[in-house]
């Protein structure tokens, strides 16, 4: 069974990445019941033979299962199924809707602050990482810079406190933004985003800055939920039922 080259539907066919088609297939199989919770998944050797894919995507995979809550891996031991359905995926310390909650707590108000209190040095700074971003095509480098984004807002704040706030959950957020731009296709569409709160925050503008954060985080949240539902359909390894 060869996942490396899949497709999916939709308005027309979208090629997916290797790890992509991987996970779909492992957790359309936990939550088919092939594998019920407390059973072991197969050997990495074994399931990158059978898919014929390379340890590195096999891993990858194994992590946004875990990610989503639906296994958990043992050191020695091997990756264990501890949930047969998706309901919160969990980014470092902190479980997404966790994270989303304060993010709007924080970030919305804190856009607007920052749209009124940005010195000149943070506007050069926030349009030198945007173009960045907008050049990058590395997914690592890419989410690095997406961190460093939301911290340089914050900053524009002019209130150590918020900084503070953001870095206490900056390994969260790089671990939402790589799962997403991952499963989601999120980094054009979160250029555009950052480009819109970087625009309100040059006009000056309190109330545009914190729309265009609000909508930000909308679409991280829908992106999201979307991840969180129903795997798109792949091919049972058998011919069988698809799921």
């Amino acid at each position: 069974m060869n996942l490396s080259d899949s497709q999916t539907g939709g308005s027309g066919p979208r090629r997916v990445s290797a790890m992509e088609a991987v996970l779909t297939h492992l957790r359309g199989a936990i939550e088919r019941g092939q594998y019920a919770v407390g059973d072991k998944l197969p050997s990495e050797a074994e399931l990158c033979r059978t898919l014929e894919v390379s340890r590195p995507v096999l891993r990858e995979a194994l992590r946004a299962l875990q990610t989503m809550g639906l296994t958990v891996s043992r050191t020695g031991k091997g990756t264990f199924v501890v949930a047969q359905a998706v309901e919160d995926p969990t980014f470092g310390d902190y479980a997404a809707s966790d994270l989303l909650e304060v993010r709007r707590h924080v970030e919305i108000p804190v856009a607007g602050y920052a749209a009124l209190r940005r010195t000149p040095e943070n506007l050069d700074h926030l349009a030198h990482l945007l173009d960045r971003m907008e050049r990058e095509t590395d997914t690592t480098a890419w989410v690095a810079m997406d961190t460093l984004f939301h911290l340089a807002v914050a900053e524009a704040a002019q209130n150590p406190v918020f900084r503070r706030v953001i870095e206490e959950i900056r390994d969260a957020l790089a671990r939402q933004s790589a799962f997403l731009n991952e499963l989601g296709g999120r980094r054009e569409q979160s250029n555009r985003e950052h480009r819109a709160i970087v625009e309100a925050l040059v006009d000056g503008s309190e109330h545009d800055a914190v729309q265009a954060m609000s909508h930000h985080l909308d679409r991280v949240e829908t992106t999201l939920t979307d991840i969180v539902r129903s795997p798109r359909a792949t091919p049972a390894p058998d011919g069988g039922p698809t799921t």
